[in-house]
């Protein structure tokens, strides 16, 4: 990366030009993200996979632009109109827009009135008016009368639409108006679509709508564009036509001279029409599509920070698990699961109306609690599942059997999978949406990462957003949550292992075929054996791969081979052996740190080290807790203002979190509702699938929308 995209990184993340340029060579060496965090600590100063991921993303973005400059670059240079003023120019461009700004004058163009009037021959009078030399317009048009010119005024107008294309493409110009509409509101007004289309009742909230654009909400401008989009608003900036055309007059006198005042009324008519036909359309394009990127921004990472806690949501761990997809029309789905989430057996039952077969419903789900050793519950959160959990409990089951909720958002997304059709290729879709609904409670991590994270029902706006930026943002989440949390090799899906650091979709595969073939790894190097598995690979992914009962006691930490030579060192100085320190706290805390600090292993690393060997493949994520919904409460019509009720957080947008009560309907909890002076960051307070308790705060039964105030 050059030294300038280094520097202007550098301030962007409030970190040391070095710590960049350095983590940009590791990036282009081939190191991933969580490798990079995690064992590179010396070369990064510590830099967080948020901060490095940031660089990443820098790296590429500031990669692209250069293949842009070369291209304009190259272009001016055909054109024989590229000096060394505007090379140097282009060259130290950071900015996107401002790089179109010098290359529009230079665009190759289609057919405008301005090249229209240059075809003509009016450009020596645009010339002359543009320098403000011309005492008599008119007079000077006189001789550009001839061929397709057939009038004074024609020659005045084309020569004014030439130069109201030149200020439509002068740099200065347009940073300048750019700087005066991102000052300016935005408005929004209803269309005739929208005022005759019912579904267009949804964005009743813009139908007459007026903030300053750096104030507006990321999902309000998210809402309106896409209204916008729909045909049912109007969405414009109110810049002042008036000043900004004075403005452009003012700024054009300062740097073209005082001109003629005959002359000057038809640079005045030229500057109005180019704010108005090019300029006005234009900005407002451009900072709208700014504003946007913003939002887009905010709402990304909202929708990271939920995939992070989601994907780390605690598991039950290896457990018996009898799995119910809830219905009521057609029955309940039931699954059992042994300790590895393999398939025992699938039946239906049907607790509920219509058919409402009871008896034997409690029958079927009693024997196979009793058969299998069922250990937990996992009930699917949509419909029927509050009914369904209320049943299970009414069962009978014993005091062990744990009973949960599980969202089983994207479940059916999976059961139509090409993924659920590998992995059950015999069993149709309500029993591969069953069983993933058990195995999410077992392993959320494992098994959500087999789904689209946009299938998943958490974030705002997910579809309108950067489709581009919203997979970059999740895809570095799913790795750096596959990652924190580390995966047993000998046990790990595919789907899980490709995002394990430096494997993807092949190696992984491979590492699984060579897995069946050899019955299982007995240690990391044995990862060397797989095809195409290189030292580099090797390299990103051994850390993170965990191999519980292996030969050397490290391979099941996150310990990297690399610095196994540190640990061996660190037992011989304590008489012990590598075994016996492995896990032990006592004899950890007689290590000093600073006595094995070496070249490539700096003192972030040994404590790193140190830690982990007290408590060796720990996983971060909490233990699972049990939850029940208020037993008294089933409909909306069962509320009542001031309330407090136990939920769960389903999903966190900018302007709220929404909590699930236990009704078909979940209630939101508003940014100014979480007990914060003014108005807080959801993401700041709450967790998703954070239990809490809310207050009833409204109820309106006609939108069936619930207001709720966060208790705690």
């Amino acid at each position: 990366m050059k030294d300038l995209y280094i520097k202007h990184v550098a301030k962007l993340l409030g970190v040391a030009p070095w710590q960049v340029e350095n983590c940009a060579e590791l990036l282009v060496d081939g190191c991933t993200v969580p490798f990079i965090s995690r064992y590179r600590k010396e070369r990064t100063g510590g830099l967080s996979d948020v901060e490095v991921a940031e660089i990443k993303h820098w790296s590429e973005v500031f990669s692209e632009m250069e293949k842009r400059k070369a291209s304009i670059i190259k272009t001016i240079g055909e054109q024989g109109k590229l000096t060394a003023e505007l090379q140097e120019k282009v060259e130290n461009c950071l900015a996107s827009n401002e790089l179109e700004d010098l290359y529009l004058p230079y665009r190759p163009k289609r057919k405008t009135r301005a090249t229209v009037a240059v075809a003509k021959g009016l450009e020596p009078l645009a010339d002359l008016l543009w320098k403000g030399r011309s005492r008599s317009p008119e007079a000077d048009a006189k001789a550009f009368v001839k061929g397709e010119v057939a009038s004074v005024d024609e020659a005045l107008q084309g020569a004014r639409d030439i130069i109201a294309e030149r200020l439509s493409e002068s740099a200065p110009v347009r940073e300048s108006l750019r700087a005066v509409y991102r000052t300016r509101r935005v408005r929004s007004e209803v269309t005739k679509a929208g005022k005759e289309a019912p579904e267009a009742a949804k964005y009743r909230s813009y139908f007459s709508f007026n903030m300053p654009i750096a104030r507006v909400p990321s999902h309000n401008l998210l809402a309106m564009l896409r209204a916008r989009d729909e045909g049912y608003l109007k969405v414009d900036i109110d810049a002042d036509a008036e000043k900004c055309g004075n403005k452009m007059y003012y700024d054009y006198c300062q740097a073209q001279g005082y001109p003629q005042p005959a002359c000057g009324s038809e640079i005045r008519l030229a500057v109005d029409d180019a704010f108005k036909r090019l300029l006005d359309p234009s900005i407002t394009g451009e900072v709208l599509r700014e504003a946007k990127e913003k939002a887009d921004a905010e709402s990304v990472q909202v929708f990271g920070d939920n995939l992070r806690q989601l994907l780390l949501s605690p598991p039950v761990g290896q457990k018996r698990v009898m799995a119910i997809d809830p219905g009521f029309r057609t029955g309940c789905k039931v699954v059992c699961l042994d300790e590895q989430g393999n398939l025992l057996e699938h039946t239906v039952i049907f607790p509920h109306p219509p058919v409402a077969k009871k008896i034997q419903a409690i029958t079927t789900v009693s024997e196979l609690a009793e058969k299998y050793d069922i250990e937990v519950v996992a009930i699917g959160s949509g419909t029927a599942g509050r009914e369904t959990e209320e049943f299970v409990r009414k069962v009978g089951l014993d005091d062990k059997v744990r009973i949960f909720s599980v969202s089983e958002d994207g479940a059916s997304v999976y059961s139509a999978s090409e993924v659920g059709r590998e992995e059950f290729p015999s069993e149709d879709v309500t029993v591969r949406g069953a069983v993933s609904i058990g195995r999410r409670l077992m392993d959320p991590l494992s098994e959500l990462v087999k789904i689209d994270p946009r299938s998943l029902g958490i974030g705002q706006y997910q579809h309108d957003v950067d489709q581009g930026l919203l997979k970059e943002k999740l895809d570095s989440t799913v790795e750096s949550c596959v990652n924190s949390v580390g995966v047993n090799l000998n046990t790990a899906s595919p789907y899980l292992l490709q995002y394990v650091s430096g494997l993807g979709p092949a190696l992984s595969r491979a590492i699984v075929d060579y897995r069946s073939r050899s019955g299982g790894f007995k240690g990391r190097e044995e990862l060397l054996k797989v095809p195409r598995l290189g030292a580099k690979a090797y390299e990103q992914c051994a850390g993170f791969l965990r191999i519980p009962g292996a030969t050397h006691p490290l391979d099941n930490s996150a310990v990297h081979p690399e610095a196994y030579h540190i640990v061996e060192k660190m037992a011989r100085d304590l008489k012990v052996s590598m075994k016996e320190l492995v896990g032990n706290a006592e004899l950890c805390r007689k290590i000093k740190p600073e006595d094995y600090v070496e070249k490539d292993f700096g003192l972030p690393t040994v404590n790193d080290i140190i830690l982990e060997l007290q408590k060796p493949g720990r996983d971060p994520r909490e233990a699972a807790e049990e939850f029940r919904f208020a037993d008294d409460i089933h409909e909306i019509d069962d509320l009542k203002e001031g309330m407090e009720l136990p939920g769960i957080v389903t999903n966190l947008t900018a302007f709220g979190a929404f909590v699930d009560i236990g009704l078909h309907e979940n209630g939101l909890i508003h940014a100014s509702e979480m007990g914060v002076k003014g108005m807080a960051v959801p993401s700041k307070v709450l967790k998703l699938h954070q239990k809490v308790t809310v207050r009833v705060i409204n109820v309106d039964l006609e939108r069936n929308r619930i207001g709720l105030r966060l208790i705690k």
